[in-house]
């Protein structure tokens, strides 16, 4: 595994060896020892998710407040995606900043999101398939949402010009940035 440090702190590319051949392809996609190491401390999952969507769909920023904020490792295994990853500790040095990468079932690459941060992720392809691990429960009374085009964080979503993307009903009502600093955690 070929772990990949990020403009964030602590925000890692996981990029697996791939041994493939005329049958098809192998690869390791989670090795807990070498995952601990790479983060820096011991990481517990708890829960495995899975999400298909059609292409131009948006989901995010997602988060939940403390104490049920979680650490996510996220893959695309069918389709592609833009991922983001928005710093939301306010003791941080990166406090606001992002990170988006494009991570698609033919680079087979992760992302390690930890606490602390809001996750969203645009798809460019039909058909995709979203998984991911979460260090925490789903916690509906925790979850918080950041507008994906909030004009403080300027994300550069790689969205076709005249395009809206598709937003749940939930994420339709996400929040300003600025406005969700009460929800924010010190990790």
């Amino acid at each position: 595994m070929n772990i990949i440090d990020t403009d964030i702190k602590d925000v890692l590319v996981i990029e697996p060896k791939v041994f493939g051949d005329d049958r098809g392809f192998f690869f390791e996609s989670f090795n807990k020892k070498i995952f601990d190491e790479a983060v820096g401390y011991e990481v517990n999952f708890v829960q495995d998710n899975h999400s298909k969507s059609k292409k131009n769909v948006l989901r995010g920023l997602h988060f939940q407040k403390s104490p049920k904020a979680q650490g996510k490792l996220v893959r695309c295994v069918r389709g592609e995606v833009y991922d983001v990853a928005v710093d939301i500790r306010p003791d941080s040095a990166y406090f606001g900043k992002w990170f988006g990468i494009r991570l698609s079932a033919e680079n087979k690459k992760q992302l390690w999101i930890p606490e602390g941060f809001a996750h969203g992720f645009y798809t460019l392809t039909d058909d995709v398939e979203f998984v991911y691990k979460t260090t925490d429960y789903y916690s509906p009374e925790c979850e918080r949402c950041i507008k994906w085009n909030d004009v403080d964080l300027n994300i550069s979503w790689p969205i076709p010009d005249k395009v809206l993307p598709e937003l749940s009903a939930k994420d339709e009502k996400g929040t300003p940035f600025a406005s969700n600093l009460h929800n924010f955690i010190t990790v």
